[in-house]
């Protein structure tokens, strides 16, 4: 009877083991998932649809409250109070591979740049953008150096790629060192190589000519730009490279 308790128990014993590291494999799995941390492949979550905590403003250390947490997506909204401006990632990149998704409202403006810093005073004087937009009704999206997915006003994409307004458009951004690919829903949407004699020239023909800061950081923030117009972003990750 001893003996019998005895490999009763050690029994009991493997099977709370398996549970308990089964729990903790789930647990691992759930930590995994939520913002800021780093899988095992290198993405970590800068947005997972429940927390900001990746993000701050640009030029301040809160978020602003234009932008905020609706049916999992992270929302701008204008305000018309001073309670908006740029959105920025708390942590700074170099060689990096960034993916998400946008979806625009009627007429609507917005943009992703990177490698932003904060040695100048807006966003835009310093990281290269992709541009956000309804190409059918704002009239940036006639030219299309300045229709979504390009690089703003320097690389324009070899047609429109977008989806209509309300749709999920997603984005990829691929960053290794001087070279640059955009990709929107699937399809490359700019390419080009940094401080290249190209690059050089389109910048120097361009109003990104007057900050000497433009694009030439070796590292730098994500941000998500405050236009005026209502945009939604969901399911952001990136992974350094």
């Amino acid at each position: 009877m001893k003996g019998t308790m005895t490999a009763l128990s050690a029994r009991v014993l493997v099977v709370a083991a398996a549970l308990a590291s089964a729990g903790c494999t789930n647990s691992a799995t759930r930590t995994a998932s939520q913002a800021g941390d780093v899988s095992a492949n290198g993405w970590r979550v800068l947005f997972d649809g429940s927390d900001l905590s990746a993000w701050r403003g640009f030029k301040r250390q809160d978020v602003p409250p234009a932008w905020r947490i609706e049916d999992g997506t992270l929302t701008f909204t204008p305000a018309g109070d001073g309670n908006g401006g740029d959105l920025i990632t708390r942590d700074q990149y170099g060689d990096f591979e960034l993916t998400l998704e946008w979806k625009i409202s009627p007429g609507g403006n917005s943009g992703i740049m990177y490698k932003v810093t904060e040695a100048a005073d807006r966003t835009y004087e310093t990281g290269p953008e992709m541009q956000v937009l309804d190409n059918a009704r704002h009239p940036d999206g006639k030219n299309p150096l300045t229709s979504a997915g390009s690089d703003y006003a320097l690389y324009a994409p070899p047609r429109d790629l977008t989806r209509p307004v309300g749709e999920w458009n997603a984005v990829r951004i691929l960053v290794r060192g001087n070279h640059v690919e955009h990709w929107l829903n699937g399809e490359k949407s700019a390419e080009y190589e940094l401080a290249s004699p190209d690059w050089e020239a389109k910048v120097k023909a361009s109003k990104f000519s007057e900050w000497p800061g433009y694009g030439r950081a070796s590292r730098g923030h994500i941000a998500l730009q405050d236009h005026g117009d209502r945009v939604w972003y969901r399911k952001v990750k990136i992974r350094a490279l």
